[in-house]
């Protein structure tokens, strides 16, 4: 079945590289975040708020590390940084068997986390330097179905340790996560290598932080990522605190959206390939976004059956939306990245979607749980604007590149 599986796969040696490195490492992720809270919360000892905020302050700290990653990979080619920032964020795991205490568990996870969001930077630079450039969206939509394989898989290996609740059969997840881990950061070795690029003779080293139309772009693209805190944390408690619809409902609306995105994101990718197809993608998404959201919020007050049918047409929306923002985010953030810059560019538009992974638990909850339905409706309202000035702010994109190259003649 393995070897049907892998045959199945693309000819490129770099795309298949590609699949299985991410194969293995969502395995891993799967795999640690399924039991990590219970394993800090039973074994370590530290309470669930403990474990909160240290996990916040991780990703906080994590914001600052995508761009000067990104940058690396460019100076010095994202292969090395990939495997290099891998293999360490695995070696670096299992300081969670030997933490005792609040301070131990912050200082690892903030290690943990720098890495893993300067891995994913260099794989952006990575893809964008060996894949063609009209294939890096659906090579990008390709990897997203297979890390929601790979999530599956890890949560259903987590199961074991579930079962057994000890000490020593967390750890041994621990342990299996770490060696899959590594084996993601061997399979890089893969693909073949990407040049590093020219440092530019002169201007800034980090050009990216002056390039406002993509600042604004990565922006509205967190203003878009919002929405998978909505899956994750606002629409449970809305189910549980709001609505009469049977908590197993979650389940479900989590299970659908996981193989609609693993069967569908490939085909829902086609048309983004360029930036002005990418845009109105994203515009799409965010109407799609306020329609889930209105349908979120009529669940409220309705009996437990008509409940749980709106909630599914509402996850139903809601995922259409999910495919198209991440296929739209894709064809911009490498469409409008530079060819020697593409590590930064890629690390800087990754950084909308972590700080929208930060602040959107506290304030889904606060607003949308808090307020009912015109905290839904609000957060609909949001979306389709930042959508909607996508397509605009890409035209300032052009403008502003057009503008650069007519004056490149005058500054030689």
């Amino acid at each position: 079945m393995l070897t049907r599986l892998i045959s199945r796969l693309p000819a490129d040696q770099a795309t298949r590289a590609l699949i299985l490195s991410t194969l293995a490492g969502s395995t891993s992720r799967g795999l640690f975040i399924t039991v990590s809270v219970i394993f800090f919360t039973r074994s370590v000892g530290l309470s669930a708020a403990e474990v909160g905020l240290g996990l916040t302050i991780a990703a906080v700290v994590s914001l600052f590390a995508g761009v000067p990653a990104g940058h690396l990979a460019d100076r010095i080619g994202p292969r090395g940084v990939m495997v290099t920032f891998g293999a360490a964020r695995a070696a670096l795991m299992l300081g969670y068997l030997v933490v005792d205490g609040f301070i131990g568990f912050v200082a690892v996870a903030c290690a943990v986390q720098l890495l893993e969001t300067g891995f994913s930077a260099a794989n952006g630079a990575l893809i964008a330097g060996s894949i063609p450039g009209e294939q890096r969206v659906r090579t990008r939509a390709l990897l997203r179905s297979v890390t929601n394989v790979g999530w599956a898989v890890g949560a259903v290996i987590a199961g074991v340790g579930l079962k057994f609740d000890t000490r020593t059969a967390y750890s041994v997840i621990i342990v299996v996560c770490v060696a899959i881990a590594l084996l993601a950061s061997t399979l890089v070795l893969r693909v073949p290598p990407v040049a590093p690029q020219p440092k530019a003779a002169s201007g800034p080293a980090l050009v990216v932080l002056r390039d406002r139309p993509y600042l604004a772009l990565a922006a509205l693209n967190g203003v878009l990522c919002i929405h998978y805190g909505m899956l994750n944390v606002a629409v449970p408690l809305w189910v549980v605190e709001r609505t009469d619809a049977p908590t197993w409902v979650v389940a479900g609306m989590t299970l659908l959206n996981a193989i609609v995105v693993a069967l569908f994101q490939v085909r829902a990718s086609r048309g983004t390939a360029t930036v002005e197809g990418a845009a109105a993608a994203q515009r799409v998404s965010g109407f799609l976004l306020l329609g889930a959201c209105v349908l979120y919020s009529l669940a409220a007050g309705l009996p437990g059956w008509a409940a749980a049918l709106i909630l599914f047409a509402a996850a139903g929306v809601h995922v259409l939306a999910e495919l198209r923002q991440a296929a739209g985010s894709w064809g911009i953030s490498f469409g409008l990245a530079p060819d020697h810059a593409q590590g930064q560019y890629q690390g800087l538009f990754g950084t909308g979607f972590s700080v929208a992974g930060v602040i959107a638990p506290a304030l889904l909850a606060t607003v949308v749980v808090g307020w009912g339905w015109p905290g839904w409706v609000l957060f609909g309202v949001v979306y389709a604007a930042a959508g909607a000035a996508v397509p605009v702010t890409v035209r300032w994109a052009r403008r502003a590149r057009a503008h650069a190259v007519q004056l490149e003649p005058a500054l030689v």
